[in-house]
């Protein structure tokens, strides 16, 4: 493995005023799609709310076809807008306009940091003067039910905003010296005069002596092993790939992130693999060559592994908006079944939270199977993996993923579980001598039921061994966890009759 450390990408996360602010990246357009189709779905519009909706979708689907981007999401705005029995105005139009972008969301805070006001699109509301703007930071709600943000402190007050931020975006300098160290929002609150026009935030990280940290390690990297410098650069890579725009900054917990990294090169340091003979749940990290990107997966050790006999493995895929640490958590419960059934299992991120595991022709689709095929050749590498017994699950957008990657790469796996996935019919034939459990609720409004219906009819009329679960009043989300179980009792069920 050649590492290639990306110096003059990681001093530009420092450099404030020199260079052009990145394009941040905005929700993810493929959740913001799918929250809009489950809307329509719940709310089943008719009469002039039809009429509205369908002349909203028309523009929708041209604004798609030609790749203006800044309009789609406009479009869906106001699509959602007007499901909630609400008039789409002006206001509501120029609001919806406005971002939010700087030349990097990891702040040292030793240090002045600027951030500028832009428009995605250019807002369809008559302006006469210029705007004022009034900048605060707040902390991120705690996650109780109905919180919001809670205020930190107001940073300024600036007049003279221009009305057209497509042609003139609004710099400002911020000193934020006495935030201590966490996540933050940045709200930039926009008025004409007394009235309000919109509040668009950005999520941010505050860290005193960021710059020296990253420092440490990148002068630490040059002499620890290949093997080891992922493990070590990814949390300033990752910054890297947020600062681009290409990922969102999610709960990236950045001081965790450096503080492991550098526990990783101390280990190194001392001639110590720091993840020999570690089991449970543990974050892992490797260069992925065709994506010139660091890539990280997360991995459950049984605590009864040992080298001298083979375990069985699951891998397990992540839906939309997810992440490599997804699938580990109280909705899935995977590490639980593991532990209990004596499996290793592992989770991929699939390259991005929206790759598509190999669905459709795109570079995003083609690096995100690329991922999960070369995490999976880690693990066999690494680990004593019974061959007979490997096997592919996932939900949602992971589901397709496992129709998908189950189908192409038939021969490696013993049994697959897709729960709550799209259907996949092209895929069917491949996968006759596969066993499949596929998991449903007939309640669900993001992907429909009918998806698992016709994937489990098609492999019947082929005589495939498939089981079916379908959950009475099961929604999208709800019915992963409570059949996890009777997964695992399948995959146990099931073994290659001979090794590849």
């Amino acid at each position: 493995m050649r590492l290639i450390v990306r110096t003059l990408a990681v001093a530009s996360l420092f450099t404030f005023l020199a260079v052009p602010a990145l394009p941040q990246a905005l929700p993810n357009l493929g959740l913001v799609r799918l929250n809009y189709t489950v809307r329509k779905r719940v709310v089943k519009p008719q009469g002039e709310l039809k009429t509205l909706i369908d002349a909203n979708d028309k523009e929708l689907a041209e604004a798609t076809e030609s790749g203006r981007v800044g309009d789609v999401r406009r479009l869906i705005a106001k699509g959602q807008t007007l499901l909630a029995d609400k008039s789409w105005t002006g206001e509501l139009d120029f609001g919806t306009s406005l971002a939010i972008r700087t030349d990097t969301m990891f702040v040292d805070t030793a240090k002045p940091w600027a951030v500028r006001l832009e428009q995605i699109y250019s807002p369809q509301v008559k302006l006469d003067h210029s705007l004022s703007a009034r900048i605060s930071v707040m902390r991120p709600p705690a996650g109780q039910a109905g919180a919001g943000p809670e205020m930190v402190r107001v940073l300024g007050t600036f007049e003279e905003v221009p009305r057209d931020l497509r042609e003139s975006p609004y710099l400002a300098d911020l000193d934020v010296s006495s935030l201590a160290d966490g996540m933050y929002l940045l709200q930039v609150e926009v008025f004409d005069g007394a009235k309000a026009l919109g509040a668009p935030t950005l999520r941010f990280v505050a860290q005193k002596g960021l710059t020296e940290a990253v420092g440490r390690i990148e002068a630490g990297v040059k002499s620890t092993p290949e093997t080891i410098r992922a493990e070590a650069l990814y949390p300033v890579e990752h910054m890297h790939v947020i600062n681009r725009g290409l990922m969102d900054i999610g709960q990236f917990e950045v001081a965790k992130e450096l503080a492991t990294a550098e526990r990783v090169l101390m280990a190194a340091k001392g001639g110590k693999d720091p993840f020999a003979g570690q089991t449970g749940d543990v974050k892992r990290h490797y260069y992925l060559k065709d994506a010139n990107e660091i890539m990280p997966y997360r991995i459950f050790v049984p605590a009864a592994y040992t080298a001298s006999r083979a375990f069985p493995l699951i891998v397990a895929l992540h839906g939309l908006g997810g992440t490599e640490d997804s699938m580990f958590g109280q909705a899935y419960k995977v590490s639980e079944q593991a532990a209990q059934h004596g499996y290793i299992a592992v989770a991929p991120l699939g390259y991005r939270v929206d790759g598509g595991y190999g669905r459709g022709d795109s570079r995003r689709a083609q690096l995100s199977e690329k991922d999960v095929m070369e995490v999976l050749a880690i693990v066999r590498k690494q680990y004593n993996i019974d061959n007979t017994r490997i096997y592919l699950m996932g939900h949602s957008l992971g589901g397709g993923g496992t129709w998908e990657l189950g189908a192409k790469y038939a021969n490696i796996w013993a049994a697959i579980a897709p729960i709550s996935g799209p259907a996949n019919l092209p895929a069917v034939d491949r996968l006759r001598h596969t066993p499949v459990l596929a998991v449903h609720g007939d309640a669900d409004t993001v992907v429909l039921v009918d998806a698992s219906r016709s994937m489990v009819a098609a492999l019947k009329k082929l005589d495939g061994e498939v089981k079916y679960i379908e959950v009475s009043g099961g929604s999208h989300g709800s019915v992963s966890a409570p059949n996890m179980g009777a997964i695992f009792d399948f995959f146990d069920a099931h073994k290659k009759p001979t090794s590849n």
